[in-house]
């Protein structure tokens, strides 16, 4: 595992059940603003799905984005977790984790 990966890693653990981050404030968090697309790159190949929970991480606009066990899988963790998904988006302005950085 290189030291972005975790990195990416660490900091999605973060991320509590009934909450969710984007791509782009995963990448700013280690202080790698421009790695956005390496940041969905790590969790397209996230070997442990649960553990190291990437189905909290959607796009900047709210829309759910890919996950490795497909979108409607993605969506139904989240559901479970209490995050309400409307027509494919999360309102971030509601479910957003402040990582007080």
């Amino acid at each position: 595992m290189t030291l972005f990966q975790k990195e990416v890693y660490d900091t999605l653990k973060k991320i509590p059940k009934g909450k969710v981050s984007t791509y782009k404030d995963i990448a700013k968090i280690i202080q790698n603003p421009k790695a956005v697309r390496a940041v969905g790159t790590v969790l397209a190949k996230n070997p442990h799905l649960i553990s190291i929970p990437c189905h909290r991480v959607v796009k900047s606009t709210g829309e759910i984005g890919m996950y490795a066990s497909g979108t409607a899988k993605k969506i139904q963790l989240l559901k479970k977790e209490g995050v309400k998904i409307i027509n494919n988006k999360v309102d971030l302005k509601k479910y957003k984790h402040n990582f007080n950085v």
